[in-house]
């Protein structure tokens, strides 16, 4: 039983399809079958169900995945380690973060490190924060740049590098626009454009209605801010935005008695190695730590009723 056998059952077994897998592995289809065709000759299991499109775990497959995952996951521990040794920064460093992150934060902290370590290859994978802690969970990324969760799972080690305060906010054309202050109860008579629930965003978010027990006016909801910055730009209903995303389109209402932020920073694996590229853009990350956040642009003044 190989490793490049079980990458690719792990790949196949992740996206449900051997193109996919193929893909993502850089290899043929007919490659990735063969691999999975010779692991199921020496296992002497079938491993899928291939039923039409569909490309379903067998129940050989499912006891074999977690299996297969902890071996990969020990052998890249294992090069990491050994790598480490050379006090070389080179190799494959996977990170996942957030659209936002890799936006509004890390342009210029990725172009300074792939200007200091340009043996590294960077494997970059835009995803929604929690998708991405599950990612780091799981073993298949070694770092997370991410909207820290509220309660990490026990295996995950976070560090927080930015603070990420929120405001409420309107268009210029909005009811409320003109407002100098805003009662939180006001919020639950106009729609709101929230971030989809179970991010981690949205969970800040109710924690901090949650003591007003004011019920808001869901009417939209995403997981991408920059679409909810311009639902609620073109004056579709009111939101919760970083405040580094205030601009002339955007005007911050000051809702009394409500404090929200959210804490960006890494997710990492406490029982995983890291890799002398991991260390090196963490230590990177944490100079920024000690900066001043990005200015917003100008927002529109306020014309105080």
């Amino acid at each position: 039983m190989d490793i490049a056998s079980l990458q690719a059952f792990i790949a196949v077994a992740k996206t449900g399809s051997f193109s996919s897998a193929a893909e993502d592995l850089f290899l043929t289809q007919p490659a990735v079958s063969k691999r999975i065709a010779g692991l199921e000759d020496e296992l002497g299991a079938r491993l899928f169900d291939r039923i039409g499109r569909r490309t379903d775990l067998t129940e050989a497959g499912r006891a074999l995945l977690p299996r297969a995952e902890r071996v990969v996951a020990e052998l890249e521990d294992s090069r990491r380690a050994i790598s480490n040794l050379a006090d070389e920064v080179t190799g494959r460093l996977s990170i996942g973060t957030s659209h936002h992150i890799g936006l509004h934060r890390l342009p210029p902290i990725l172009r300074a490190y792939t200007r200091g370590f340009p043996e590294v290859e960077l494997d970059l994978h835009f995803m929604d924060s929690e998708a991405a802690c599950q990612a780091v969970e799981r073993g298949e990324l070694e770092l997370g740049i991410v909207t820290l969760p509220l309660e990490p799972a026990p295996v995950l080690e976070v560090v927080e590098i930015w603070p990420d305060p929120l405001d409420v906010v309107v268009g210029p054309e909005h009811p409320l626009a003109g407002s100098a202050r805003v009662p939180i109860e006001r919020l639950s008579d106009y729609p709101a454009i929230l971030p989809a629930r179970g991010t981690y965003t949205r969970e800040v978010m109710e924690r901090a209605f949650a003591p007003s027990g004011v019920n808001l006016r869901v009417g939209m909801s995403t997981n991408y801010l920059e679409t909810i910055k311009m639902l609620v730009a073109v004056g579709l209903g009111w939101s919760i935005l970083p405040r580094t995303m205030l601009d002339a389109d955007l005007l911050a209402l000051r809702v009394p008695g409500l404090q929200l932020s959210r804490r960006l920073g890494t997710v990492r694996h406490h029982a995983r190695t890291l890799s002398n590229a991991a260390r090196a853009l963490i230590a990177l990350l944490e100079t920024t730590a000690h900066e001043p956040s990005p200015r917003p642009g100008k927002p529109k003044a306020q014309n105080p009723k």
